[in-house]
């Protein structure tokens, strides 16, 4: 039975019960058992992958206990892996509630949803790229194109404030194939759902194959810098956005 993903449709869901499904040891390094995969039938974690991290958070136990979750990743046949460690005591058929670290996951929304603007303003091949809580970035294959950090950070400032809306919608792997321009990663591919593609909006700014979590509105993410436009090879070049907290102090 596959995890269904709670979390896509509410991604502002800090808590919610679900069902214990399935638990399995995890081996680490020399065989010892690192951690243990708890299964749900649905969660709020969002699972490592397109650069957005795994959530952690805790699951509450109807006898009040509080497990940690350490991390969070994609099993086989759409489950979801929570990694716990191997001493929670949890069983199939028990209920617990979830509660994601929620300061962290919209840290991550926020910063998510910074980069797709970045990709507006820098409209080259995405390369690479990785979401967190502190800074994310985004790796372009700019070839002899060469930008400006702070005329890009006042740039990204501008759609920011501009308060677009963010949603998402499904479409077609027919209509993705027969629109490639849409997809700006060089190489991964989007992540294809039985057939259907989960396509993230940003006012008419933006629209673009995606699976994790975003802020509803561009506003919420708040004043961001380019820290940095660094060399990672003859043509690639990495672009590090930060929190302003000048700006938000003075906000």
């Amino acid at each position: 039975m596959s995890t269904a993903l709670t979390f896509r449709e509410l991604p502002y869901a800090r808590e919610s019960l679900a069902t214990v499904l399935a638990t399995t040891g995890a081996i680490g390094e020399g065989g010892v058992v690192a951690n243990s995969v708890v299964i749900t039938d649905a969660t709020l974690f969002y699972p490592h992958g397109g650069g957005q991290p795994g959530d952690q958070g805790v699951f509450i136990t109807a006898d009040g206990r509080t497990l940690k979750v350490l991390d969070t990743r994609k099993g086989d046949n759409g489950q979801v892996h929570h990694l716990l460690d191997p001493a929670h005591g949890l069983e199939a058929g028990q209920s617990v509630t979830q509660q994601i670290d929620w300061e962290r996951r919209y840290a991550h929304m926020r910063m998510h949803t910074a980069l797709h603007l970045l990709s507006v303003i820098v409209p080259h091949g995405v390369t690479g790229g990785s979401i967190g809580a502190e800074r994310g970035r985004l790796d372009f294959d700019l070839g002899e194109a060469s930008f400006d950090k702070d005329e890009l950070s006042e740039r990204l400032n501008a759609l920011i404030a501009a308060d677009y809306p963010v949603t998402s919608e499904w479409i077609s792997e027919a209509e993705l194939d027969a629109h490639p321009e849409l997809v700006k990663t060089m190489s991964v591919a989007p992540p294809r759902d039985a057939g259907a593609i989960r396509m993230v909006r940003i006012g008419d700014v933006d629209y673009q194959p995606c699976g994790g979590t975003h802020v509803a509105s561009t506003a919420e993410i708040g004043p961001i810098q380019v820290a940095s436009i660094k060399n990672r090879g003859a043509r690639n070049r990495r672009f590090t956005l930060v929190w302003d907290e000048t700006a938000e102090e003075q906000a």
